[in-house]
C-alpha cells in the first residue's frame, strides 16, 4: 500500500457557502456545503468530509445497513465542530418521545423543526449519531463529519426549498425519541480523546504523537485528517484540509501537529 493524500472533491449545496474558511477556496459564483475526500481502495467504506454552513440543512435521518436500499449501505455519523458563529446550534433527537404518525403530522405542517432538540454549540463538541436519529444542522458552523461511505438520506422536511422529500421512508426508519446524551464528548486540549469506538468505524483525537494505547488500537490502514499544522506519512506531507492514508499509525510523524483526528474501520482492527 502506498501512503498517500486522497482526493478531494468539492460539493456544492443551497446551504453552503461562497466563501470558506482556510484553507478551502470556493470556486467563484459557487456556494460550496462540503468537501470530500475520496474513500481509498484499502478502506472503501468509510468517508471523511468537511461541511460549511450558511443556512439550515433539511431534517433527515439515515437507515441502518439492514433498511438501507438493496447494494447500498447505513449512514452512522459524527460531527466535531470546528468552528461556530454565535447562535449556531445543531437538531439531534426530540425534545420528548413523538408516534411516527405525530412526527409524519409534524413534518407535513413544518413543526417538527420546533419539535428537535436544538444543542447551542461551539468548537470542540462532538456528537455520534446513529442510524434513525432525526437531525438537522443549523447555519454558521464548520464540522468535520466522520461517516459510513453512503449517501442514502431521507428528507422530512426542507423549508420550503423545492427539494424532493421522502416521507416514507424516513418515517420507516425515524426514531422518535430524545438523544443519548452519552454519545456527546468534548474534544479539545492536550493528549488523545477516543471519540468511537464501534459498531462502524473508531475515531481519536490526538494531540501529539498517539501514545501506545491508542497505536494498539489502529492496526493496520488508517486515515488520518490534520486539524492544524501537518503531518508526514513516510515522506508525503499532509496539511490541516487534507486526509492522507497510512498503513500503520506507527508510520505517522506527528512532530509538527498540533492535532489530529485518526479513523478506522473496526474491522481493520482485528486484521
Amino acid at each position: 500500500m502506498t501512503a498517500r493524500a486522497l482526493p478531494t472533491r468539492a460539493v456544492a449545496k443551497v446551504w453552503g457557502r461562497d466563501r470558506l474558511p482556510a484553507p478551502f477556496a470556493a470556486p467563484e459564483g459557487e456556494r460550496i456545503g462540503e468537501i470530500w475526500f475520496e474513500p481509498p481502495p484499502e478502506l472503501p467504506g468509510i468517508l471523511a468530509k468537511y461541511l460549511f454552513t450558511s443556512e439550515k440543512l433539511s431534517v433527515q435521518v439515515h437507515p441502518d445497513d439492514a433498511q438501507a436500499p438493496p447494494g447500498t449501505r447505513g449512514k452512522e455519523e459524527c460531527w466535531l465542530v470546528l468552528n461556530a458563529d454565535p447562535g449556531a446550534s445543531l437538531a439531534i433527537g426530540f425534545d420528548g418521545p413523538l408516534s411516527k404518525d405525530a412526527m409524519r403530522a409534524a413534518a407535513l405542517d413544518g413543526s417538527i423543526e420546533g419539535l428537535l432538540t436544538w444543542y447551542p454549540v461551539k468548537a470542540g463538541d462532538f456528537f455520534y449519531l446513529p442510524a434513525g436519529t432525526v437531525h438537522a444542522i443549523g447555519p454558521g458552523l464548520s464540522l468535520v463529519e466522520i461517516q459510513q461511505n453512503s449517501d442514502v438520506t431521507y428528507r422530512l422536511y426542507d423549508y420550503g426549498r423545492p427539494r424532493e422529500l421522502h416521507l416514507d421512508a424516513a418515517i420507516a426508519v425515524a426514531k422518535g425519541e430524545p438523544y443519548d446524551a452519552a454519545r456527546y464528548r468534548r474534544a479539545t486540549g492536550q493528549g488523545a480523546a477516543m471519540l468511537v469506538e464501534g459498531p462502524h468505524f473508531r475515531l481519536d483525537r490526538v494531540s501529539g504523537p498517539p501514545g501506545a494505547a491508542v497505536a494498539a488500537r489502529y492496526r493496520g490502514a488508517l486515515l488520518v485528517m490534520p486539524l492544524d499544522g501537518h503531518v508526514v506519512l513516510d515522506g508525503t506531507v499532509i496539511a490541516a484540509g487534507e486526509c492522507g492514508l497510512a498503513d500503520r499509525v506507527g508510520a505517522v510523524d506527528f512532530a509538527r501537529c498540533g492535532s489530529a483526528l485518526l479513523v478506522q474501520p473496526v474491522s481493520s482492527g482485528a486484521q
